[in-house]
């Protein structure tokens, strides 16, 4: 599958309107989509188990997206063949008072993967672009009057992408996913959750209330995606109406990321080699 349609090129005005939200695949595309993560799953653990051991790079991935839109679900089939050990997950809710007592991008920063890890930020420091702008939440910020000024957004946007260029030159790879919902779609999500028992707790009168704003979060993430795709951190607009189709594409760049790096087992010296037979002939000799 060609996976470069998903993937938003540099200094591109991207029109979310333009963006399907339903693959344009052949029928069957459920179970072909299943076929193919179940394939992928398998690379990403040999890819994986390489990131750690070299221990070079980190992988930053960021899920943001419209409620409902399967964030939570990606991240647990997309990331279930891997070993937790060198994996780590953080959701980003509301700041604290603490976190507000920073600047916007220090709570993220502190949960940075680590070289040889993958970090996946479920929502992330692109809240800062997205429902602060929305709501117009940059005056709970603590923020000095002087800074806060009608081009802030094009400001924060710039430091995003200073920061993503800084991490990408310390070996910190971020690719960043925008699952591109429907408005139809999430209202039959919202609906099976009311329907659904085990779904309940998943609703909350907070996703209608945000529901309201849906235009304004549209116009938002496409200025946000424009402006902070780039070579080093791209982003990837991937159609989230069917679930399977959205978690086979995001296995997909994942592995290609993967491969791109200079990522192999560590290679043994001489001396290290002839240190490993004389270890050998120790444990055969006193077996």
């Amino acid at each position: 599958m060609d996976i470069l349609k998903y993937k938003v090129p540099q200094a591109i005005k991207v029109n979310l309107k333009e963006w399907s939200t339903i693959p344009k695949e052949d029928t069957d595309l459920k179970k072909k989509s299943k076929k193919r993560l179940k394939k992928n799953l398998e690379k990403m653990t040999n890819l994986q188990d390489k990131l750690y051991a070299s221990n070079k790079y980190g992988l930053l991935v960021i899920f943001q997206a419209m409620d409902a839109a399967g964030k939570d679900g990606a991240i647990k089939h997309v990331m279930s063949g891997v070993n937790p050990q060198g994996t780590q997950v953080y959701s980003f809710k509301q700041p604290s008072k603490t976190e507000l007592d920073h600047d916007y991008l220090w709570r993220t920063s502190i949960a940075l993967p680590e070289r040889g890890r993958i970090g996946i930020f479920n929502r992330s420091y692109y809240e800062e672009v997205l429902v602060v702008k929305v709501h117009n939440l940059i005056k709970n910020q603590n923020i000095p009057e002087e800074f806060i000024t009608e081009d802030i957004w094009e400001r924060r946007c710039r430091q995003i992408c200073d920061f993503e260029k800084y991490l990408y030159e310390n070996g910190i790879i971020t690719v960043k996913f925008f699952l591109h919902l429907s408005k139809e779609e999430q209202k039959n999500r919202f609906l099976d959750r009311l329907d659904t028992p085990s779904k309940n707790w998943k609703f909350s009168s907070a996703d209608l209330k945000e529901r309201e704003y849906w235009d304004e979060y549209q116009k938002c993430y496409a200025e946000a995606i424009s402006a902070t795709s780039t070579a080093h951190a791209p982003w990837y607009i991937v159609p989230a109406d069917n679930k399977a189709y959205t978690r086979m594409v995001i296995s997909d760049v994942l592995i290609k990321t993967l491969k791109s790096l200079d990522i192999q087992y560590p290679v043994l010296d001489e001396d290290q080699l002839r240190a490993l037979e004389e270890y050998r002939e120790q444990l055969t000799g006193n077996s």
